[in-house]
């Protein structure tokens, strides 16, 4: 379990002590890049789950007990969160026993001893966000690694982590929600935005990599309660769209959905249901593009290789319900 930054091979912790103590109170206008080895023979395979901190409660530990069997059979190389990881208010700071009782004790099989990449969901940003974002975590638990936007590439494959929370109008403007959320580090928000989508559309860009694969927390397509995000299908979509990306990754709706795209090869895949789930709302969908809609707990994996991605969504009992393979040639433009 190893992550680098990509021009100093040296272990992770260290490091990442050192950049996320700069980085806490002021939000950098460039994304942090790590590099995270593939495999000796050049395959990936990612764990991802999203919406999950409920202290082992709604299901949560017997999702966490399925993703350590599916994940010792495929040999996990590493576990992305796509947010919500402390419900209902984040924490309340670093000594906040939520962190252990929602992660650490509940994650415990051995296949997940691995390095977790994190992004922060809206209820997060409801706690103290920098205590997620701190250092003082990672040496409580390795594996552990939040920041607000940043980039893991692993030789085949670029992920690109947006913070998608200060996207939304209502957390700003609803009476009820604007002085819920700590937007430390993020205010003024009209530069933040702007710095986050100049730089995920650099990162795109300048990306020699097979796969692009962008991760957030909210969804940009979705039959579920929360449906759409409008505010990143205006701003960030089109980025996605213009860069080729490969797939979007997201939680926010407590739900497993595979939506496909009708005018371009980009997936929008759903891995939300880490615990709370069954909240029995759906949107009508083309079935031309929906793909699967499962208003339950699970999660879903990805195995990554030169020519294919391999997605499969898992239920609570191991069970897969959906499997998707996308496949390029091994020569052809990015």
């Amino acid at each position: 379990m190893v992550a680098l930054f990509i021009k100093k091979p040296v272990a992770l912790s260290p490091i990442l002590t050192a950049i996320l103590g700069m980085c806490l109170v002021l939000a950098r206008p460039d994304l942090q890049r790590f590099e995270h080895p593939a495999k000796p023979d050049g395959s990936l395979s990612v764990m991802v789950v999203g919406d999950w901190g409920r202290r082992g409660t709604h299901n949560q530990s017997e999702v966490a007990l399925q993703m350590g069997i599916i994940g010792e059979k495929l040999d996990v190389d590493f576990i992305i969160s796509t947010g919500d990881n402390f419900y209902d208010n984040g924490l309340t700071g670093i000594n906040d026993p939520a962190f252990d009782e929602s992660f650490s004790k509940i994650y415990i099989a051995p296949s997940l001893q691995k390095q977790w990449y994190t992004v922060l969901g809206n209820h997060d940003y409801r706690g103290d966000v920098l205590a997620q974002l701190s250092p003082i975590l990672t040496k409580r638990d390795s594996r552990w690694l939040c920041m607000r936007s940043f980039i893991v590439n692993s030789e085949m494959v670029d992920f690109v982590f947006v913070d998608t929370t200060p996207f939304q109008d209502k957390y700003f403007s609803e009476e009820k929600e604007k002085d819920a959320y700590d937007w430390r580090g993020v205010l003024p928000r009209e530069e933040y935005l702007s710095n986050v989508l100049k730089d995920v559309d650099l990162a795109l860009r300048e990306s020699t990599a097979k796969w692009k694969i962008v991760v957030g927390h909210h969804t940009l397509r979705s039959a579920g309660i929360h449906g759409d995000t409008k505010e990143l299908v205006a701003q960030l979509l089109p980025i996605l769209q213009a860069n080729n990306v490969d797939l979007y990754v997201n939680g926010h709706d407590h739900c497993l959905q595979h939506i496909s795209s009708p005018d371009s090869a980009l997936q929008f895949l759903t891995s939300g249901g880490g615990s709370k789930a069954w909240r029995g709302g759906i949107s009508w969908w083309n079935p031309k593009e929906m793909q699967l809609y499962y208003d339950g707990q699970g999660f879903m994996t990805m195995q990554i290789t030169q020519t294919d991605v391999d997605i499969k969504f898992y239920d609570i009992f191991g069970n897969v319900l959906h499997k998707w393979t996308a496949t390029k040639p091994v020569y052809s433009p990015m």
